[in-house]
């Protein structure tokens, strides 16, 4: 089918789908039913190539990174913004982005690929580039054992022409460069002093086991003290601060740092990568605020024991009024058991206002063996919000919650305030 006519009839499906409100991935599931090549097709001719970032944790707000510290450098980027990091998601995003002939005015693609999909991707399309962030205890339902989930990140690595980007503190990422032909392997890390901040999953499971990897880190997180974070870029230490929040995204800052010098080579320009950091804000859902009633809520996306301990380290609850919103949904993960392994002992002082979602219950009691003090139970997400607002209109707000929770709540705050459409 002539690609003009495969954009035109993808372009209609999107757009009558925005109408009724539908799914952002509807039409990239059509466009792949009708021309499975769609993505190989459009991409294939951009002149840096497909960028490809991965992982347990980290992949969204990690690719917004990428695509505006590229930008800051003067490249024109293509990118699933969506955070649908599933084939049908970049197919759709393309559709949003092709002329009516199906053609990308763009340098380079910079794709968030969820790890068991991205097997899917690099079978038809190479990337030049990957950025490997993580293997965490996330969703086994899905992909099984974390030896699992490594072993599809391998499938990356296998794939990739050009170079890799690991994190240095991860070991199972870090072994990945074994299982290579490439002899483009980069690093990003920590140094020693923050180790015990970003455990590795077996760090978290197992403190007294840290990666303490020699290998050199293209860029290296140093240090850091409230928006204020000093970086060492090769040798070089650089400091700046982020309009981001949450402390695991200053790490990723420097993942996002180390893939940007890897692309532009020698015509990265610090000085330019460092100012652009410092203006990026959160990717939706990920510390995300919106304005209610003169009162900011923050948004909080929480899914495994790691992001929910760094969530609530980096957000205290003095101050604020607290829900959480947990969702059993597939694309949350069926296994909520990871919350028996989150310390919520910094919400007990301020106790939790609302409690909401599919696993409420669950989450309450939860609540109850840690000595947190729950004011409501409810798991309508709709109902639960409209009285968390209600009732707590004179403080500022947050909502740790599961990803399609995330998206409910944002569905419903748009119908109240300005909400950040992503199409």
């Amino acid at each position: 089918m002539p690609k003009p006519f495969v954009t035109l009839l993808g372009k209609t499906v999107k757009y009558i789908a925005q109408l009724r409100g539908g799914g952002s991935a509807l039409p990239g599931l059509f466009v792949e039913k009708i021309d499975p090549h769609f993505i190989r097709d459009t991409l294939s001719d951009l002149e840096y190539g497909v960028v490809l970032v991965s992982g347990t944790n980290g992949k969204t707000t990690t690719t917004k990174m990428v695509v505006e510290l590229l930008e800051g450098q003067g490249l024109k980027v293509f990118t699933n913004r969506t955070g649908s990091n599933f084939t049908r998601g970049v197919a759709a995003a393309l559709l949003g982005e092709v002329d009516n002939k199906g053609n990308l005015d763009a340098d380079i693609a910079v794709l968030e690929l969820d790890e068991a999909h991205a097997v899917h991707f690099v079978a038809a399309i190479a990337p030049r580039y990957s950025l490997l962030l993580n293997v965490m205890r996330d969703q086994l339902d899905r992909f099984g054992e974390i030896d699992a989930t490594a072993k599809l990140l391998q499938k990356i690595t296998e794939a990739t022409t050009d170079t890799i980007v690991l994190n240095r503190e991860d070991s199972r990422i870090a072994a990945l460069a074994d299982h290579t032909s490439s002899k483009n392997i980069r690093y990003f890390g920590l140094d020693s002093s923050l180790r015990d901040t970003f455990p590795s999953d077996e760090g978290l499971h197992s403190p007294s086991i840290l990666s303490h990897s020699i290998a050199h880190a293209d860029v290296a997180l140093k240090s850091f003290s409230g928006n204020t974070a000093s970086f060492v870029i090769d040798t070089e230490e650089a400091t700046t601060t982020l309009e981001l929040r949450g402390i695991y995204n200053i790490y990723n800052a420097a993942a996002a740092l180390a893939l940007t010098r890897v692309i532009t080579g020698e015509s990265f320009n610090q000085e330019k990568a460092l100012h652009t950091l410092s203006k990026i804000r959160p990717a939706f859902g990920r510390g995300e605020t919106i304005t209610v009633n003169g009162q900011p809520i923050e948004l909080v996306l929480v899914k495994n024991p790691s992001g929910f301990r760094l969530g609530l380290q980096s957000f205290p609850a003095n101050g604020y009024a607290t829900m959480i919103a947990i969702n059993d949904n597939y694309a949350d993960g069926r296994d909520m058991s990871w919350l028996w392994d989150v310390d919520f002992d910094s919400l007990r002082e301020n106790g939790v206002h609302t409690i909401s979602g599919v696993r409420a219950y669950d989450m309450a009691l939860r609540m109850q063996y840690d000595e947190v003090a729950v004011t409501t139970v409810e798991t309508n997400i709709s109902a639960a919000l409209a009285s968390f607002i209600d009732q707590t209109t004179d403080q500022p707000k947050r909502i740790y919650c599961t990803y399609t929770a995330m998206t409910q709540l944002r569905k419903e705050l748009s119908k109240i305030t300005d909400v950040e459409v992503i199409s």
